[in-house]
């Protein structure tokens, strides 16, 4: 039984996964909107959210913690310099999933994940990464 064991396995050995949250990550960051499948989607909300309040922070130990997590000085300085202040008076809940329906192909359940509150972002400008 899985009793106190939080985390989806998504599939992947320990490095992949790991790998893969720090792409999805990455990418969320850059395009303020992603759209992947349900599972990846709730586990990213897990693996953001502590990234977005350490950025919120922003002093030095908490850009280092945030740099073991991704490895891009660019996506983290995007992170730190535009989305931490965003949310600066905000306790929690940085992301919204919004469900969109299955894939054609493999029926999978598809979302999209997405930050809230950015404001000065139009919705021309956000590209929809899958």
């Amino acid at each position: 039984m899985r009793h106190n064991k939080s985390g989806r396995k998504l599939g992947r050995k320990t490095a992949h996964r790991k790998a893969l949250m720090s792409n999805l990550a990455s990418a969320l960051i850059t395009h303020k909107k992603i759209k992947t499948t349900d599972a990846k989607a709730k586990e990213l909300r897990m693996f953001i959210e502590p990234l977005v309040t350490k950025a919120k922070k922003g002093d030095v130990h908490s850009r280092r913690l945030v740099l073991k997590k991704i490895r891009h000085k660019s996506i983290v300085r995007e992170l730190f310099d535009n989305i931490g202040p965003v949310f600066e008076n905000r306790e929690g809940g940085y992301t919204r999933i919004t469900k969109l329906g299955f894939r054609d192909n493999d029926c999978a359940p598809i979302s999209i994940i997405e930050f809230v509150d950015m404001i000065g972002i139009s919705e021309s400008q956000v590209e929809i990464k899958e």
